[in-house]
């Protein structure tokens, strides 16, 4: 069982593996651990990673980036208008309403959800890990941004079930980070003393994360998260390009935004001059040539001009600081370390604000690459049963408060009741009671959209059906469970209906009303540490009985049992039925559009693995054309006639040309059947070649056994002690097996001698092993086993 955890960032992606050993960062198939989040299509096949950023700028308007902020958002999301100016492909609105990616693929326009393009990328890191493990890959967790809402993260989670995988939790990247820092501490607080409180900042190429966590020993907890969605590397990124566009524009009148190649050029340009600046404060120059018009552009830059004209994007680094550490309600000195990662981290200006303001050395303990895919490889091993990993508990927060909103059947108008406030833990339940006699609806939306990095503060609505009033007409008891699970995605999960049944004075009731709200309370999934009951405050009719919240069973059963005696009542005995609840959840793809999805994702699988082979073995041909063409003047000169060489020479100079002209794209069984042809001619010249260098080798092998064999037969002749037990007739057999043998050599090899090197051999090295095996096996029988072993023959022998 594979078990694998992938941080899917906007600008790269990386992979990494639990092992027996620990944990292995995959590389791909151009030996880089980083592949790039980038798909691009073209008329036969798509290219995804390292392939697909070499088309970029050759192929702008086809090729996917920086997709990873559309998932879950409407086309007419203000961030998407916003991303829109930027793009070199074009986004399209879908028939849902969400945002699509508009493409030419196999030579017709296509329009892809993101969900698709994502799972894409998901497909060849899952592709890259299978061909490293050597077996199936399934199961994983997957990182995303700590302030990704519900609709983002269903959005993902379909992303991954259309490439075929097992998501078993969508991790918060900065949750990540802190699990890979954590459980290798060997020297982490005990339970019952006050924790580590550790921060981690995680700048990334199109975000900014920070995170305040407490460890104990073998235990986790997030207790604040802050942010800021839009700062990260890219945005130092375009402060150079502004300002180079700005100063090109001028100096040589090239309208730089026009064109979007020529932007594409300048960003990669601006983005390796930035790490530049990160290790050399000088002057340092950008140069491009033929960058438009055939003109070729220089400018220069150094750090300190630089931090100038990003004064405001370094004024953004403090905020998310402050704010992790009001809402943890920490001081600076409560603070054990900061530990960094991310690439924009490297920026020298970054480092020293958020050094500044914690008024401590930063730590950099952690990979600041790869630290986020390997807190992702080790939970999911900690969720794998086939591994066995040291206990580590790991509670995060809700990040956003969640409330409940529903119609109030008393009074006209709704009610509401926040479930999950800001930093709540996470993943967790509650029990909520009503008292309903007919269906109702919840909805769930957060309840400070002012925080909200999105335009639509609305969750989902979930409709409880099939609700009826009590056998009197009273209103009956319905016990709603919601929940925020490991992924961090609010349901409501579960509701079901409390029937209150009248027993018959003289018979025994078989529980009481308090022994059945015991048997009510909900059970919590393992991940889930505690269970709340809870009401909503309601109204008249809807006004709910005044319990108590339960926190735990053990809790409820002190409490009910310390109420005092109640006033007698018909004894009565109850039972839970189970109700549907319907879901309509903000921009979820339906289960037929998924399916849909992964069956077409497969055809294209399949499309780019038929067009790896034509390619593969169109160049297998041109290879072929190109070792032959420098063999023939080579190595295989001797072993080819004047006019054969000639011959060929031609044949494989017109096998180039077609392959650049006719040939440039045909079916896979044509340059098949192509390289066989050309390997009816080659072949013979190669194996003339081969053999000569193998014949001496073989030759001189049966000679020294011949010797030894001659060795014997003389010490026999000679009478020496050692062979007096041997008998005559067997020697005189040997020495006419080992008289052969030398004649038939030395026949082969006079023949061989006369043979022309552009003839087929007269003997083959085939031959010459059978002959050798022949004569050692011969040996090997009879009285003469253990003189010859004692005179080593056996080790010319091979067997």
């Amino acid at each position: 069982m594979s078990v694998v955890g992938i941080d899917l960032g906007f600008q790269s992606c990386y992979v990494a593996v639990a092992r027996a050993g620990g944990i292995e960062t995959i590389a791909n198939e151009y030996s880089d651990r980083c592949t790039p989040a980038c798909v691009s299509f073209g008329p036969k096949n798509r290219s995804v990673g390292a392939a697909a950023k070499s088309q970029v700028i050759s192929n702008a308007k086809n090729t996917v980036q920086g997709f990873k902020r559309f998932h879950g958002r409407a086309f007419s999301d203000p961030f998407v208008e916003a991303e829109k100016a930027n793009l070199a492909y074009d986004v399209v609105q879908l028939p849902t309403g969400l945002t699509g990616i508009k493409v030419t693929y196999m030579e017709e326009e296509r329009n892809f959800t993101t969900e698709q393009v994502t799972a894409m990328l998901l497909s060849k890191l899952k592709e890259t890990a299978e061909s490293v493990l050597k077996k199936p890959v399934v199961d994983c967790v997957v990182s995303v941004p700590c302030f990704y809402t519900d609709a983002e993260r269903r959005s993902v989670m379909d992303a991954t079930q259309i490439a075929g995988l097992n998501c078993l939790r969508l991790m918060n990247e900065t949750t990540a980070v802190a699990l890979a820092y954590g459980i290798y501490k060997q020297d982490l607080p005990a339970l019952e003393e006050k924790p580590r409180n550790v921060v981690f900042v995680d700048m990334g190429h199109s975000a900014y994360q920070v995170s305040v966590c407490a460890f104990n020993r073998g235990k986790l907890k997030v207790l604040a998260t802050a942010f800021d969605t839009t700062l990260g590397g890219r945005k130092f990124d375009e402060v150079l390009v502004n300002h180079f566009c700005e100063e090109f524009g001028k100096k040589y009148k090239l309208d730089i935004k026009s064109k979007v190649r020529a932007l594409l050029r300048l960003s990669q340009e601006c983005e390796k001059l930035k790490k530049l600046m990160s290790a050399n404060a000088s002057d340092l120059p950008l140069s491009i040539e033929c960058f438009m018009n055939d003109i070729d552009v220089s400018g220069t830059m150094n750090r300190g001009k630089f931090l100038e004209m990003c004064d405001d994007l370094l004024a953004r680094v403090e905020p998310p600081l402050r704010s992790v550490l009001e809402q943890s309600k920490l001081k600076r000195e409560d603070i054990y370390a900061v530990e960094i990662v991310g690439g924009a981290t490297r920026i020298p200006a970054v480092k020293e604000k958020i050094s500044k303001f914690f008024g401590k050395e930063l730590s950099t303990t952690l990979n600041a690459d790869e630290a986020v895919t390997r807190g992702c490889a080790l939970q999911c091993a900690i969720l794998s049963p086939a591994f066995k990993v040291r206990e580590f508990s790991i509670t995060d927060v809700v990040a956003y408060p969640i409330s409940l909103r529903w119609n109030s059947p008393a009074e006209e108008g709704s009610s509401d009741c926040e479930v999950f406030p800001k930093n709540h833990a996470a993943p967790f339940s509650k029990v909520l009671t009503f008292y309903r006699k007919e269906p109702f609806t919840l909805e769930a939306y957060y309840s400070s959209p002012q925080d909200l990095p999105y335009p639509d503060p609305a969750i989902a609505q979930f409709s409880v059906q099939k609700v009826t009033p009590q056998s009197d007409g009273s209103s009956s008891k319905v016990k709603v469970k919601v929940r925020v699970n490991v992924h961090g995605i609010f349901s409501v999960s579960s509701a079901s209906l409390v029937e209150v049944h009248k027993s018959e004075e003289n018979e025994e009731p078989m529980e009481t009303d308090q022994n059945a709200k015991e048997e009510e309370k909900m059970q919590v999934d393992q991940e889930e540490p505690h269970t709340e009951e809870q009401q909503p405050q309601t109204p008249a009719e809807n006004k709910v009985e005044s319990e108590e919240m339960e926190t735990s069973q053990a809790g409820s059963k002190d409490k009910k049992t310390d109420q005092p005696p109640q006033a007698k009542k018909a004894k009565v005995k109850t039972s839970t039925v189970d109700l549907p609840i319907e879901s309509q959840l903000l921009w979820q793809l339906d289960r037929e559009m998924v399916g849909l999805y992964t069956e077409n994702e497969g055809k294209m699988i399949m499309q780019d693995k038929l067009e790896k082979e034509r390619n593969d073995a169109k160049n297998a041909v041109e290879e072929y054309v190109y070792e032959m063409r420098d063999k023939l003047s080579g190595e295989y000169e001797k072993f080819v006639s004047e006019d054969d060489r000639n011959s060929f020479t031609l044949k494989l100079e017109d096998t180039e040309n077609w392959l650049y002209e006719d040939g440039e794209d045909q079916p896979k069984q044509v340059y098949v059947d192509k390289l066989a042809e050309l390997k009816n001619l080659g072949q013979p010249i190669k194996t003339r070649f081969q053999e000569s260098e193998e014949r001496p080798k073989l030759f001189e092998e049966l000679g020294k056994q011949i010797q030894q064999y001659m060795k014997v037969i003389s010490s026999f002749k000679n009478k020496e002690d050692q062979y007096e037990h041997l008998d005559a007739a067997d020697m005189t057999k040997v020495e006419k097996s080992t008289n052969e043998a030398m004649e038939w050599m030395n026949n082969k090899l006079n023949l061989q001698n006369k043979q022309s090197l552009t003839l087929d051999p007269v003997v083959k090295t085939k031959e010459i092993e059978a002959k050798i095996k022949v004569v050692c096996n011969f040996m090997y029988f009879g009285l003469f086993l253990a003189a010859l072993l004692l005179l080593t023959v056996g080790t010319y022998c091979t067997s």
